[in-house]
């Protein structure tokens, strides 16, 4: 099992804030690692691409759709091309349960599916995230590429946690900023939409034992302002295990440091 272990809060003005037990277990599922894909969602998306079974294959989508990992998106997209029709209705019920609407795209191409049950769940899937695509925004957020400080990863698990963080913040309400955008196209945005803008700056960190820690440094954007540090950990697991379970634990931490609405 992978053991959140504690979560820390500082904040510049407040140099004493305590850390505090976080009760959480998650379970672990080791297989076979594939490149740029967590072991669990590789194993899932295998089971989707060869399962002998309709209903095993249904049964992976609806897990792929509840595992809260960007990188399941491509395998429920093939999934609606599955000769069964019981298969495609679960893929897209799994896409709308993942929520990424990134999958507009393959889930509008499938329009014209010819089976009731498979149909029916494709509109309610588009429905979904169409509200998804235009919800206003809460917040505005630069995310910095994720600096890995063990030495010990592999890029593919750094990309993915970053990407996990992405969906976290995405899932939180926030826009994100795109790269090298300049400070006065950032204020621009803040002051037509109204929003606040935040700079987060991330680390993974070694810790004793296996531990590893997600470290975010949260900063006004555009400026430098340093309104403070969340940290957050985990052990217990492999390391795509660990980083699993730590993006979303850190955004929730930072949105609730910063005061995000």
């Amino acid at each position: 099992m992978v053991f959140l272990t504690d979560r820390a809060s500082i904040r510049p003005s407040d140099m004493r804030s305590p850390s505090h037990l976080v009760a959480l277990l998650l379970v672990v599922h080791p297989v076979t690692v594939l490149a740029q894909t967590s072991p669990r969602t590789a194993s899932l998306a295998k089971t989707m691409r060869q399962g002998a079974e309709p209903h095993h294959r249904s049964l992976a989508a609806r897990a792929l759709g509840e595992s809260d990992d960007p990188e399941a998106l491509q395998p429920l997209c093939d999934g609606l091309k599955d000769p069964s029709g019981e298969v495609r209705a679960a893929a897209a019920r799994g896409m709308e349960t993942l929520g990424e609407v990134a999958g507009l795209e393959c889930l509008e191409a499938r329009k014209d599916e010819p089976d009731a049950a498979a149909q029916a769940a494709l509109q309610s899937a588009l429905q979904q995230l169409r509200k998804l695509q235009v919800r206003p925004p809460k917040l505005y957020v630069m995310l910095g590429g994720v600096k890995d400080t063990t030495g010990k990863l592999s890029p593919q698990l750094v990309k993915s946690t970053e990407a996990r963080l992405r969906r976290e913040l995405v899932q939180a309400g926030a826009w994100l900023a795109p790269e090298k955008e300049s400070e006065a196209a950032a204020k621009g945005v803040l002051r037509k939409h109204k929003l606040q803008g935040y700079r987060l700056l991330t680390e993974i960190r070694p810790g004793p034992d296996g531990e590893l820690k997600l470290a975010v440094m949260c900063l006004r954007y555009p400026g430098k302002q340093l309104l403070g540090n969340v940290e957050v950990r985990a052990t217990g697991g492999d390391p795509w295990d660990l980083l699993a379970a730590l993006p979303p634990l850190a955004i929730e931490e930072v949105a609730a440091s910063f005061q995000w609405k």
